[in-house]
C-alpha cells in the first residue's frame, strides 16, 4: 500500500535497520494508521449496504403503490366508461322513440290533412251543388223569390259567423306564435288555448260548426313553425289555415241549409199572389 505521494514514514515498507530492538518507531506507527483506514472502510461498506437494501425497499414499495394507483385508475376507467356506454344507450333508445314518436304525428298529420282536404272538396261540390239549385229556383220566379227571402234572412248569421271565424284566425295566429316563441311562456299559451275553448262553447256558431273538437285536434298536431327569422306570424302553423278554410266552407253550406230548413218548415212565405 504505496502513496504516490511519497510523504516521509506514511506508507508500510521494510526497515531499513531491521527488526532489532534497535530499530526505529516507522513501523509501529504506519499499523497504527491501517486500524482506523480498515475501520473507516468497513464502516463504508457496511453503511453503502445499508443504503442499497434502504433504496431497494423503498423502490420496492414505489413500485407497489404505483402498481396499485394503476389497477385503481384502470378499474374506475372500466366503471366510467362502462356507464358512459350505458348512458349513450339509453340515450340513443330515448332518441329513437322520439323519432318514431314523430314520424307517428307526421303521418297522423299527413292523415287528418287528407281526410280534411277530401272533406273540403265534398263541401264544395255540395256548396256548387246548391248553388246551380239557386240558380234554378232564382229562376222558377216566386220560388226563386222565396229563396232569396230565405238567404237574405239568413244572412244575419252568416255575417256573424264570418266575423266569429275572423276572430278566431288572430287567436290562433298569436297562439301558434305562442308556441313557435323560444322565450314566451308555455303557460301563457296554455292559458290562451283555453280561454279560446271557452269562447266557442259559448258562442252558439261553435256549437253549430264544432269547434271546440277542431280547435283541439289544432292544438294537438299543428307544431308547424317557420324558421327563426321569419317576422310574420302568419307563416307559422299548417293544420289551422286548412281548418280555417274548411270552416268558412261550413258556414256557406250551413247558410243555404238554414235557409232551405227555414223554407221547407214554413218559416219563410212569399209574397206573391
Amino acid at each position: 500500500m504505496n502513496n504516490l505521494n511519497d510523504p516521509p514514514r506514511w506508507n508500510i515498507q521494510p526497515d531499513p535497520r531491521g527488526r532489532g530492538a534497535g530499530a526505529g518507531d516507522g513501523n509501529q506507527w504506519n499499523y497504527a494508521l491501517l486500524v482506523p483506514m480498515l475501520g473507516l472502510a468497513a464502516f463504508r461498506w457496511i453503511w453503502t449496504r445499508e443504503s442499497q437494501r434502504e433504496i431497494q425497499k423503498v423502490k420496492a414499495q414505489y413500485d407497489k403503490d404505483v402498481s396499485t394507483i394503476k389497477s385503481e385508475m384502470e378499474a374506475r376507467y372500466r366503471e366510467t366508461l362502462t356507464e358512459r356506454s350505458r348512458a349513450a344507450a339509453t340515450l340513443e333508445l330515448e332518441l329513437e322513440k322520439e323519432r318514431q314518436r314523430v314520424k307517428g304525428y307526421k303521418q297522423a298529420l299527413v292523415s287528418q290533412s287528407h281526410q280534411l282536404m277530401e272533406e273540403r272538396k265534398q263541401l264544395q261540390q255540395e256548396r256548387e251543388s246548391l248553388e246551380e239549385e239557386k240558380q234554378k229556383l232564382v229562376k222558377s220566379g216566386a220560388a226563386g223569390a222565396l229563396l232569396h227571402q230565405a238567404l237574405e234572412k239568413e244572412q244575419n248569421w252568416y255575417n256573424r259567423a264570418t266575423a266569429t271565424l275572423k276572430e278566431l284566425e288572430g287567436l290562433l295566429v298569436e297562439r301558434q306564435n305562442a308556441y313557435c316563441s323560444l322565450i314566451q311562456p308555455r303557460d301563457q299559451r296554455l292559458e290562451m288555448e283555453k280561454n279560446m275553448l271557452l269562447k266557442v262553447v259559448k258562442d252558439p256558431i261553435g256549437a253549430d260548426l264544432d269547434l271546440e273538437t277542431d280547435l283541439k285536434d289544432i292544438f294537438k298536431r299543428d307544431k308547424h313553425c317557420a324558421d327563426l327569422l321569419n317576422m310574420d306570424r302568419r307563416k307559422n302553423g299548417s293544420l289551422m289555415w286548412v281548418y280555417l278554410k274548411y270552416w268558412q266552407l261550413q258556414i256557406t253550406v250551413q247558410k243555404h241549409k238554414r235557409a232551405e230548413e227555414a223554407i221547407l218548415g214554413g218559416k219563410i212565405h212569399s209574397d206573391t199572389k
